[in-house]
């Protein structure tokens, strides 16, 4: 609920101020518009106030020395222009840029009552055509223009001619008050008010031509009356008050105060005679006397006309009709003399002859509300207080009962659920007067206030609607009378249920809602339900225990979820299997075929070849189309292919290779598969692809010969194997087909064959005449092979001779030394040290060569020769003991002598066998740095 608390007093409607002026001379008339104030003091004293700067006041001098007073002052919309009425029928005129009062020579004996102000056409320098209304009854039409150049050069003063004359049933009357506004469509209303009378003349000025005046109009009505209102009483006069909303340019209302009381009302500018519109009249009460206290003035606002009497002020209710404020005025201020309101500023000023108030209107619709809720209006009173959410409250609760009391149960449904009564007592309330429909309407308007974290109380309402709805379209579909009606609840339902603000809560309470759907046998919306839910397993599996089978598939086919295929594809494919294999294929990558595996396996084992033919197509789409390379995949075809398409299955196995790293299928369960259902030919490719080439001819030469030769000759690289291989299909031609001629072609085919070795396979009783030319072939071939051996020892009796003498040239070989001659490695003599002399003309010391090759030989060569070279020094060292015998030191020299020969020749072996500079030694160095990397860094400090 709401707190309605008021912390402070509320201020009233219409706050009374009291203007801190004291006047020189007694006030005769104030007028006040656009907050340009005006007053009369006295007899010659005009008062000119700038609400905006009320500091500033200007005074202007009428200037009369005749007994003239003021009559009446009128101010036009824009404070510019200043009638000034004297009660010797003579009128002045002031504007507002200006000090002199200018009299208007034109309108000299006529007593002013009341004037028309053009709103359209005025501006401040030009009043545009205007209209005045005299004491005798007349209305003319006047304009006054002031130039801008030199004020007052000429006549203010345009024109000024009768339109029409007023009158009552006892001949002509005064002009109380002229209005002019403009509707539609160019139309002119201009409102004319008597004693007792109230005229309306309505016609149209032609677009261009208002500068011309309403001399038109009026005349429309010179041979009959106008409309108008009459009524009996009168008290010497009348005024009509208007109001106008702040951003619009026409009055919205009226209130004329007459004889009788005050007529009140709306104008509506569209209807074609009288704007006049919802009148109603306002008797005064006891307290007001015509005779003795008669009303003096009246201002009309947004809800209220004030009336001002002698002594106070009374505002009245619009709306109702009931006085809400009455003010007192003390009797020290005089009596009330006027009451004016500013248009522009809604401002209601109040004087007597010596004091000024000014009233605000503030919040005049505070309380509207509750008089158009008392009304029964309550669009009006919802619109008054939509910003006080408390107020509001009472204005829909009192609504809904209304609605309620009157059995528009629907309608105060949508209102209870937006008041902050007890929900618990409203939903009674409906269940008692038995109104499910209303019920469920609360409870959709109630559901759709929730905020998201009323998540409780939502839960409660969707389910409860739920049950509802599942109620009622249960009572409705055994009734074919109310068949639109079901369908039009069935649709709310549907809405209901796939409402996005509805989603979460169905969500999380998704099994209560399978429930209570269950419970009602509502398969149809149980399905619907779990569609919005997007749990699709649940909907395949319903067209499934219904058998829909087509319509399970569709669903599938619509949201493509892997998961349910591989769920549901087992039950499917036994019904559909085509339709189910295309659905799978226009899947394409996004299922797992592996996955499918089972629901082929199982539909295959219970099917026709027909049906089988499915689980090819399916297993060949993964396979070509998807270039599946899964094991699985590939078994499981060859399985299929082995048990229904044999041809099939030998193309497959040779489109697959021989290459066993890019086969995909198992080759063991293949040759096993191939095995048992009698696939020779798949067995002997599947043989050659495992390099089983003995199992692979065994198996060939019960089949077809000619396989078996093609098996024979894939061991390109083993020989012995090759022709071992051609000998058993030899052996199987001799002996098991007994055909000489079939094995003298295998002669033929493998050159790897002789007739040798073939001739122990035939039987005894053959004659030689079936091989005897493959015999003779064969002895030629010997003799040539004979004949080629013996060439070949000739050439290499001629190479041994000539190998002989290059070994004997070479012994004798010889080299000379010049005695200047010098080490390449060193440049020193060369004759100084032990040197070598290589064919090339090379020459080195031994120790120079050494350190030469040394380093570029291998690591074991290196190691063989840092032994050698500890032998030979070992040899070198003289012999401890002087004592030995001759003998035993003479062996002992002789083998040291030996030994050492041999270490000097094959150190001579690993150092001297190629010139350094000129042998492969130097080739293979060719990429080592001239300087070693680990000795660098001293090599370049070495230059510095």
């Amino acid at each position: 609920g709401y707190v309605n608390a008021r912390l402070e007093k509320e201020t009233p409607i219409f706050n009374k101020q009291r203007i801190d002026f004291a006047p020189p001379e007694k006030i005769n008339s104030l007028v006040v518009s656009s907050n340009q104030l005006c007053m009369s003091l006295g007899k010659d004293t005009l008062l000119r106030i700038d609400l905006g700067k009320p500091d500033e006041p200007n005074q202007v001098e009428l200037g009369r020395k005749d007994e003239a007073k003021v009559y009446k002052m009128f101010l036009d919309h824009t404070g510019s222009h200043l009638l000034i009425a004297l009660n010797t029928s003579e009128c002045l005129y002031l504007n507002r840029s200006v000090q002199k009062v200018r009299a208007l020579s034109r309108w000299k004996g006529h007593l002013i009552e009341s004037v028309g102000w053009n709103k359209f056409l005025g501006s401040e320098t030009n009043t545009g055509p205007i209209l005045v209304g005299t004491a005798q009854g007349q209305i003319y039409e006047a304009e006054i223009s002031v130039s801008e150049g030199s004020l007052f050069s000429t006549n203010p003063d345009q024109y000024f001619r009768q339109v029409y004359t007023l009158e009552e049933e006892s001949g002509p009357a005064p002009v109380c008050c002229l209005e002019i506004e403009r509707g539609i469509e160019g139309k002119f209303f201009i409102i004319a008010t008597t004693r007792k009378r109230l005229f309306q003349f309505v016609g149209k000025v032609p677009e261009g031509t208002e500068q011309q005046g309403f001399s038109s109009i009026f005349a429309m009505h010179a041979d009959h009356l106008p409309s108008f209102r009459e009524f009996p009483a009168s008290f010497g006069f009348s005024e009509i008050a208007f109001y106008t909303p702040k951003l619009r340019s026409n009055p919205r209302s009226f209130a004329w105060m007459m004889g009788n009381g005050v007529l009140y009302g709306t104008l509506d500018y569209s209807r074609p005679d009288s704007i006049l519109s919802d009148e109603r009249v306002w008797v005064y009460p006891s307290d007001i006397d015509i005779t003795v206290n008669k009303p003096i003035s009246i201002v009309l606002t947004q809800f209220h006309f004030l009336l001002l009497l002698p002594d106070r002020v009374k505002a009245v209710c619009t709306l109702n009709g009931q006085v809400v404020f009455q003010d007192l005025f003390l009797e020290k201020f005089g009596l009330l003399t006027r009451m004016i309101k500013d248009p522009t500023v809604q401002q209601i000023w109040i004087h007597t002859e010596k004091v000024v108030f000014r009233y605000h209107v503030q919040r005049e619709s505070r309380d509207v509300w509750k008089m158009y809720m008392n009304m029964n209006k309550f669009d009006l009173a919802k619109e008054y207080c939509k910003d006080r959410p408390e107020c509001l409250d009472i204005v829909l609760a009192k609504e809904a009962e209304h609605c309620f009391q009157n059995k528009r149960y629907l309608d105060s449904a949508k209102c209870y659920a937006l008041t902050q009564n007890y929900f618990e007592e409203i939903a009674l309330k409906f269940i008692e007067a038995k109104q499910e429909e209303a019920l469920m309407e609360f409870l959709i308007k109630k559901l759709s206030n929730l905020k998201p974290s009323e998540k409780t109380q939502t839960t409660l309402l969707t389910t409860w609607l739920t049950e509802l709805y599942l109620n009622w379209l249960g009572i409705l579909e055994g009734d074919p009378s109310q068949r639109n009606l079901y369908l039009d609840t069935r649709e709310k339902f549907r809405t209901f249920l796939s409402s996005p603000k509805n989603k979460d809560c169905l969500f999380n309470n998704r099994a209560s809602i399978y429930e209570l759907l269950a419970s009602h046998g509502d398969t149809e919306h149980m399905v619907y339900f779990a569609v919005i839910m997007q749990d699709y397993e649940r909907v395949v599996a319903h067209h499934c225990q219904h058998d829909e089978y087509d319509e399970a598939l569709n669903v599938l086919s619509r949201h493509r979820d892997e998961k349910l295929f591989y769920k549901f594809s087992p039950v499917l494919i036994q019904h559909i299997p085509k339709k189910v294999v295309d659905a799978w294929i226009s899947m394409g990558s996004r299922l797992d075929a592996r996955n499918l595996i089972p629901a082929l396996v199982n539909y295959s084992q219970s099917a026709s070849t027909q049906q089988i033919n499915e689980a090819i197509r399916y297993m060949e789409f993964c396979v070509y189309q998807l270039q599946e390379t899964q094991q699985a995949i590939h078994n499981y075809l060859l399985s299929l292919y082995a048990l229904c398409r044999p041809d099939s299955l030998l193309s497959y196995l040779e489109q697959a290779g021989t290459n066993p790293n890019r086969i995909h299928y198992d080759l063991k369960y293949a040759l096993r598969l191939c095995a048992e259902h009698g696939h020779h030919h798949a067995c002997v490719h599947i043989y050659k692809v495992m390099e089983l080439y003995e199992e692979a001819v065994d198996l060939a030469l019960q089949v077809d010969v000619d396989l078996a030769k093609s098996c024979a000759d894939l061991p390109e690289d083993d020989e012995e194997l090759r022709k071992k291989l051609w000998l058993k299909i030899a052996r199987h031609v001799v002996q098991e087909e007994k055909d000489v001629k079939k094995a003298m072609a295998c002669l033929s085919s493998c050159a790897l064959l002789k007739i040798e070795d073939v001739l122990p396979f035939f039987p005894d009783f053959v004659t030689i005449d079936h091989f005897k030319e493959a015999i003779c072939n064969s002895l030629e071939d010997y003799n040539k092979h004979i004949e080629e051996l013996k060439r070949e020892m000739e050439e290499a009796t001629q190479s041994a001779k000539r190998i002989r003498e290059d070994i004997q040239e070479m012994r004798n070989k010889y080299g000379s030394v010049e005695p200047q001659e010098k080490c390449a490695a060193c440049d020193f003599p060369l004759l100084n040290r032990p040197f070598y002399l290589f064919l090339c003309g090379h020459m080195f010391h031994y120790d120079c060569l050494l350190q030469a090759v040394f380093p570029n030989l291998p690591a074991y060569k290196q190691a063989k020769l840092e032994d050698l070279q500890k032998k030979l020094a070992a040899t070198s060292q003289p012999s401890k003991s002087h004592h030995r015998p001759k003998d035993a030191d003479s062996i002992s020299l002789g083998k040291g002598q030996q030994s050492r020969e041999q270490i000097k020749a094959d150190i001579d072996d690993i150092v001297a066998a190629e010139c350094v500079y000129c042998g492969e030694l130097m080739i293979r160095s060719i990429d080592k740095p001239f300087i070693d990397p680990q000795k660098y860094e001293e090599e370049m400090q070495s230059w510095l």
